[in-house]
């Protein structure tokens, strides 16, 4: 579908040659880790369901690329790129995945529930549109404490059709909260196409029912992300409130390892991926303007390979919890503690 496109500032002009490497490395990891991953449910090494990020890397890097550690953001059940982008540590995000105490929900979250409070990243969530009031919640703290933290609210396209979108929407503009609200548009609410169930044709245009401003940029294009993200970041931090940010994308992956995908074609999918995969896309750019080679891109790949095999050793030599350990993590205080509690 077409959309006008609004021109940010470049920002992205004035990075460094290493932080434009950067944005690439980012997206490298998040696909080495996405792709492993996938590999490890699918020979039943992993517990409970998975949902990838492949394809979609340059939103999430992009974005957080404009975000200081103290900044937050709320997740969704597709978030191993939003943590890894924020900075979540690769080895205890295998953990978790694993189920082994040293994850970073000790092994009880699994892949839907991923969090590290240290980096800013307030969880992701297996609850569709459960990360909105989180965010705005953040949002209003940083008010309070007149602070210039920015929450960021990632979600989906269905998403969009909660009900906890439009409360949160709302009440982040009536107090202009600092909260910048992240469309991964990718255009398949799990089986069902946006087309089908979403009743505008830019989900940008919600924005406007709210009083606030909201923009569609290429969500496949690091560049136009970072330059859209840089904006609504600053103009967030300067008080001027919230933003709605639409990234058109495509989910090249089923809603989760194993899905048939009976709703879709396959010649689709790989025509999407062939001609719009972002890190192709941002690397062709860099080769074109002399900022990175074929062998540098390959070392950068083999990079991410190895920190991402490290992370599976980890896990694999972590141990699993014990089961008296289900009753800890549930109470404001110990149940060894208070023993007579939990009998």
């Amino acid at each position: 579908m077409p959309f006008q496109k609004k021109e940010f500032p470049d920002k992205f002009a004035a990075l460094s040659k290493e932080d434009k490497v950067g944005l690439l490395r980012t997206m490298v990891r998040i696909r080495a880790f996405e792709s492993r991953v996938e590999e490890l449910f699918l020979n039943r090494r992993i517990p409970g369901f998975v949902h990838l990020y492949i394809g979609e890397e340059a939103i999430a890097s992009g974005v957080m690329a404009n975000l200081s550690k103290n900044d937050w953001i709320t997740s969704t059940h597709r978030g191993h790129g939003h943590a890894i982008a924020k900075g979540a540590q690769i080895h205890r995000m295998m953990a978790e995945l694993f189920g082994k105490t040293t994850g970073y929900c000790k092994g009880k979250g699994g892949s839907m529930h991923i969090a590290d409070f240290s980096v800013g990243m307030l969880g992701a969530n297996g609850v569709v549109g459960g990360g909105y009031n989180i965010a705005v919640g953040a949002g209003m703290s940083s008010m309070i404490k007149k602070t210039d933290q920015v929450a960021v609210c990632f979600f989906g396209d269905g998403a969009s059709n909660r009900g906890t979108f439009h409360e949160a929407m709302n009440i982040a503009s009536v107090w202009k909260l600092p909260v910048i609200f992240v469309n991964e548009n990718n255009q398949w609410a799990s089986t069902t196409p946006t087309s089908f169930a979403t009743s505008v044709a830019r989900i940008a245009d919600r924005a406007k029912g709210y009083g606030m401003e909201g923009y569609t940029v290429d969500g496949n294009n690091v560049i136009e992300v970072y330059n859209a993200a840089a904006a609504l970041v600053e103009a967030a931090r300067k008080g001027k409130g919230p933003a709605l940010l639409e990234c058109l994308t495509y989910r090249i992956k089923g809603h989760y390892v194993g899905d048939p995908e009976k709703y879709r074609t396959k010649e689709e999918v790989q025509k999407h991926f062939t001609e719009n995969d972002p890190i192709i896309r941002y690397a062709d750019w860099m080769k074109g303007k002399g900022l990175i080679d074929d062998a540098a891109l390959a070392t950068m790949k083999a990079e991410a390979e190895k920190e991402v095999a490290d992370g599976e050793k980890f896990a694999e030599d972590s141990p699993l919890p014990e089961k008296e350990d289900a009753y800890n993590d549930l109470f404001s205080f110990s149940p060894s503690e208070f023993p007579e509690v939990v009998k």
